[in-house]
């Protein structure tokens, strides 16, 4: 595999062609914006070339799963998607994202039968890793293709996603930080401006999403220095202003304040939970 021209995500070519193209994954439900959606299906069925996995790191119920695999499936690529997640729901997140998607009501948090359930159409491509992805494990000679990320709602967790998976990423290879804009996750940023040598933002989804390209595969000592769990407030708040071009070229500078007044109101947090909103 060689690196890649990612000059075509300048266009956003994903909101191309209506959402017709998503087929039956319209029908699982996700927390993804409609742009996102198109993101992530445009990835495996126009992006990517079928050399690597593609990995949807805190799946839900399978939305951005649904997506990845019924674009691979359009592509005609084999290699797989695999969907890490605790695959459990609170009750809050069911009333939100599920009853009113047409999910029938029910007990408890336990949704990895339901996961199954949305992704059949898919079976034949889509693994499901259940448990905690500060525990997960991925071999780095099994090559990433594309890699989308919505689980880094704790610094830590982003520290152990960048040391499990990034290790697997090659030139050409796409990570999607669907957090990098959210300002109860400004360590993600702060991750990604450390990691800039070998990740570059190539282009954005609305609402949150910054997508990477994969120029160079970041060593061990790399992404040990990209640590971010036990950095200052003032260490993260001086790699957010650092980073200030990236947040500028999507037209986002008012992202960036968030993130910066965020760690403001909310000193030595490191868990999206406990960001104190402005509210």
């Amino acid at each position: 595999m060689a690196g890649r021209d990612f000059s075509i995500f300048d266009d956003s070519p994903w909101l191309a062609g209506g959402p017709g193209r998503l087929g039956p994954a319209t029908a699982v439900p996700t927390m993804m914006s409609h742009e996102e959606e198109l993101l992530c299906h445009w990835l495996t069925a126009r992006w990517a070339e079928g050399w690597g996995a593609v990995v949807d790191l805190g799946a839900f119920v399978g939305g951005a799963t649904a997506r990845l695999a019924e674009g691979q499936r359009a592509a005609g690529h084999g290699t797989g998607v695999h969907a890490f997640d605790r695959f459990a729901v609170a009750e809050g997140h069911k009333e939100k994202f599920l009853y009113g998607a047409g999910v029938a009501p029910f007990a408890g948090e336990e949704a990895l039968g339901l996961a199954q359930t949305l992704l059949d159409p898919w079976a034949e491509r889509v693994t499901l890793h259940k448990g905690d992805l500060r525990a997960a494990r991925w071999a780095a000679d099994t090559p990433i293709e594309v890699l989308v990320v919505d689980a880094t709602k704790a610094a830590v967790t982003t520290d152990r996603i960048a040391r499990i998976f990034y290790p697997a990423l090659r030139p050409g290879s796409v990570v999607v930080q669907r957090g990098y804009l959210h300002w109860r996750e400004p360590w993600v940023a702060v991750q990604m401006h450390w990691l800039r040598e070998y990740l570059v933002p190539i282009g954005h989804a609305t609402d949150d999403s910054v997508v990477f390209g994969c120029v160079a595969t970041p060593s061990d000592a790399d992404l040990e220095r990209a640590t971010t769990e036990g950095m200052s407030d003032r260490e993260m708040t001086r790699d957010l202003l650092a980073a200030r071009e990236v947040f500028a070229r999507f037209g986002a500078e008012e992202r960036l304040l968030d993130l910066v007044q965020g760690i403001e109101r909310s000193p030595g947090k490191r868990a999206a939970w406990a960001m104190v909103p402005r509210w």
